[in-house]
């Protein structure tokens, strides 16, 4: 499921893709309007199964973490960190496994 929410701190729209367990699997930069953040949502939607898409990386600590791009180059999400490689490319599945079909969840309706 996908979660669209606003910030408190800076007025900002984001989302998070949540796997069926409600653990946050990817996380959006900030957006200045809703209909930004939902269009964020329909980049991952369309490269979540290219795997071409997902930049690998290492941070300084020696966590793996992953970003998912769009197709002119721009970050549409990011990953949390992982303890290990193994968790890195679990992570990416799981995102390919929970985007399609995925639902939306506005959380900025009251």
């Amino acid at each position: 499921m996908f979660e669209i929410f606003q910030s408190d701190k800076n007025q900002k729209f984001y989302f998070n893709l949540k796997a069926a367990n409600g653990q946050i699997i990817l996380s959006s930069q900030g957006y200045e309007s809703k209909n930004g953040a939902e269009k964020g949502i329909k980049s991952v939607q369309e490269n979540a199964d290219d795997d071409s898409k997902y930049e690998r990386k290492t941070a300084s600590n020696g966590k793996f973490h992953f970003n998912l791009k769009a197709g002119n180059g721009q970050i549409v999400g990011s990953s949390q960190m992982y303890s290990s490689e193994a968790g890195m490319e679990n992570g990416i599945a799981s995102v390919k496994n929970h985007t399609s079909g995925a639902k939306i969840k506005d959380l900025t309706e009251s």
